[in-house]
């Protein structure tokens, strides 16, 4: 069957067909992950109402330890507002504390809570249940080719974008050294900075 685009062929030449191709894919990958693999796992790790953004910040806290909202802030690219909002309803939830500064006492560090690090192992340990048979089902050639292509294309596309640096926070914790994508966007948050190992 042929590649339709609203009903029409993408056009005779191979580069359209092959632009067809990786679009269509892209998305449909994209939008699997975010679906199985955060909205719909996260739903099964916790019966709390939490958003996949305020997993988020909880994962950078458990990953790289306690955090002030300026440096959430940052890392996420939103308004200290807006991290506030969530912090307060993680807080709420009993998945993240705040800790007085031994320096500077109008200051409060924040960081997961016992109960907020057992829910990141757990949706971590789920996923990996859930991937295991399935990357198994995969020669492990084609998985390493496929991650390096992603990467790649990744990488291709944040170079082409004329977008302000700053931290990445792309890969979602999954922390690697010398990431290419987090050198393209100007630093990776997952290096905490010296404050957050105290």
């Amino acid at each position: 069957m042929a590649a339709t685009t609203g009903g029409r062929a993408p056009g005779d030449s191979e580069r359209e067909a092959r632009l067809f191709g990786v679009l269509r894919r892209s998305h449909i990958f994209s939008s699997v992950v975010r679906e199985i693999l955060e909205t719909r796992l996260l739903e099964e790790t916790s019966p709390l109402p939490l958003t996949v953004s305020q997993f988020h910040i909880l994962k950078l806290m458990t990953v790289t330890g306690r955090h002030q909202i300026g440096e959430i802030s940052t890392f996420l690219g939103v308004s200290a507002p807006a991290v506030t909002k969530n912090v307060d309803k993680l807080e709420r939830l009993g998945l993240v504390v705040r800790l007085p500064s031994e320096d500077d006492r109008r200051a409060t560090w924040l960081a997961p809570s016992v109960k907020g690090r057992h829910l990141v192992q757990k949706y971590e340990e789920l996923k990996a249940k859930r991937l295991h048979p399935i990357l198994d089902s995969f020669p492990a050639e084609d998985l390493e080719r496929f991650s390096e292509m992603l990467e790649r294309v990744s990488v291709a596309l944040l170079r082409q974008e004329e977008t302000p640096r700053g931290f990445c926070l792309r890969c979602a914790a999954y922390i690697e050294t010398g990431c290419p994508v987090g050198h393209v966007r100007g630093g990776c948050p997952y290096d905490p900075p010296a404050s957050a190992k105290k």
